[in-house]
């Protein structure tokens, strides 16, 4: 079960992002998607320095050095530019569209990890990561009426 412990992590990761375009939508109404995003942020801030809190991981801190901090700022930067450029998209666009492109992400990592990180992915690996890159443009279309 241990062996599996990422996949069970991953899927909790899906469920819990398939509800971000819907709660994201509804709640930018009438809010500028830039003040959204920027809400969101800081309600994530709270959250996550609590559970660091409770955890009791404040302590380790310290051992934190600097070419892994400056990764970890820059995977927050990077995330942040991906959540405005996400609410933003949502704003103009319908998260039926919206959701399935944002998934590109998904043949950007692997292609980026192949190339930077060595990874090395099975034919069937990168079918299923083509399949993803079709099935996201796919669902991206516009409707037709």
């Amino acid at each position: 079960m241990f062996e599996q412990r990422w996949l069970i992590y991953a899927l909790l990761s899906a469920v819990c992002a398939a509800f971000v375009p819907i709660f994201g939508k509804v709640g930018m109404k009438d809010v500028n998607d830039t003040l959204a995003t920027g809400i969101r942020s800081i309600i994530m801030t709270i959250f996550l320095v609590g559970l660091c809190t409770v955890m009791g991981v404040w302590s380790k801190v310290h051992t934190v050095t600097i070419r892994p901090l400056t990764m970890i700022a820059l995977s927050g930067l990077a995330g942040a530019c991906s959540w405005l450029f996400y609410f933003k998209a949502l704003q103009f666009g319908e998260a039926t569209q919206v959701a399935p492109i944002d998934k590109m992400s998904v043949p950007f990592a692997a292609i980026l990890a192949f190339l930077l990180l060595k990874d090395r992915p099975s034919a069937l690996n990168w079918l299923g990561i083509v399949v993803i890159a079709i099935g996201a443009y796919l669902a991206g279309l516009p409707r037709h009426a």
